[in-house]
């Protein structure tokens, strides 16, 4: 009964993290259009969301090429000055500049360091997950006020197809989420069973199934991953070991941005007159919701012990709340699509 309450917690603090990151996209879209965020001229381009895409397909790449050819340590000190880079935008925008020096806030500038160096010099799962949650609210946000409604609806489909082919076709996404999970940077979210957990002791898990378990490796399927990488789900090396015995659950940060895009931009682009609960766009709220129904379906799947590519679940579910939040706002489809300037 214990383990069985255990796991309920590891999924509400899942879910407790994937809220962070919704309500912090949501918070940062008006700093952040203030601040001359935005990346893109023109939101509404859907080709805003191709590049993006082909941007991923280049980086997973790069990242399969580094962990082939042993130089993973490069990845990784490219993830820990992008985790810095991006928590950067959040702190400018949140703390006062009472020093600045040659344009920048130095408050802002001393935590965005301290938070890189403390992935670097102890990347224990509270770290990763803090400096993961951040970097999450800050990447929902600038993708949010970048990408209008139809680029947004485009980047989800189309990674979650891809996400689906990666895991259950090519499986190249378990291969990258295994030497990711080495690296102990914040692309991986650490979700600890036990209260006395330690990522930086603890047998890093292999999410694929392709080896039979070894006595050596019974340690690591104490350690079964729930998702990992983009948005898969993964297994224990013993896919038909007792989920109530693990000692920790891994989703991928990727799983908690990609829909938070979707929440932040159905925010930001909506119009003044679109109903609203509690200040949030009745579309963006439903959105919302709609990420948390295939959350609850991807980690029920996923306790069972099998990989599972997330996004599908996640995009999907997003996608359709979104859909029903605009069209019981009085939006059309055609509107709420964004297709409208097309028809």
């Amino acid at each position: 009964m214990e383990r069985r309450w255990r796991i309920l917690g590891g999924c509400g603090l899942i879910a407790g993290i994937f809220l962070f990151v919704q309500l912090g996209a949501l918070a940062l879209v008006q700093p952040f259009e203030s601040a001359g965020y935005q990346a893109v001229e023109d939101p509404s381009d859907p080709t805003n969301s191709l590049m993006y895409i082909g941007a991923i397909l280049v980086a997973t790449a790069v990242m399969l090429l580094a962990f082939r050819y042993d130089v993973d340590q490069l990845i990784r000190g490219l993830i820990v000055f992008s985790a810095a880079w991006l928590s950067l935008y959040v702190f400018q925008v949140l703390v006062p500049p009472v020093f600045t020096y040659a344009g920048l806030n130095v408050g802002a500038v001393l935590l965005a360091l301290g938070l890189g160096t403390a992935l670097l010099v102890y990347p224990e799962w509270y770290v990763i997950d803090s400096a993961g949650a951040v970097m999450g609210a800050a990447a929902a946000g600038l993708f949010g006020i970048s990408f209008g409604v139809l680029p947004a609806l485009v980047l989800l489909t189309v990674l979650a197809v891809y996400d689906a082919i990666s895991v259950y076709g090519t499986e190249h996404m378990l291969t990258l989420a295994s030497g990711v999970m080495d690296l102990r940077v914040p692309v991986v979210l650490v979700i600890p069973m036990t209260l006395s957990y330690s990522y930086l002791d603890a047998t890093t898990p292999n999410p694929t199934a392709e080896d039979e378990t070894s006595d050596d490796s019974a340690a690591a399927n104490d350690d079964t991953e729930a998702t990992t990488g983009t948005g898969e789900a993964g297994e224990s090396d013993d896919v038909h070991a007792d989920p109530l015995e693990r000692d920790a659950l891994f989703i991928g940060l990727g799983d908690a941005i990609i829909p938070s895009i979707l929440v932040a931009s159905a925010a930001f682009f909506a119009s003044s007159d679109v109903l609203s609960v509690f200040d949030v766009p009745l579309p963006a709220l439903t959105a919302m919701v709609g990420s948390y129904v295939g959350l609850t379906i991807l980690l029920w799947m996923v306790l069972k012990g099998r990989a599972h590519a997330g996004l599908p679940l996640l995009n999907g579910g997003t996608i359709a709340g979104y859909i029903v939040g605009a069209l019981a706002a009085g939006i059309s489809l055609v509107d709420a699509l964004g297709l409208g300037p097309y028809l």
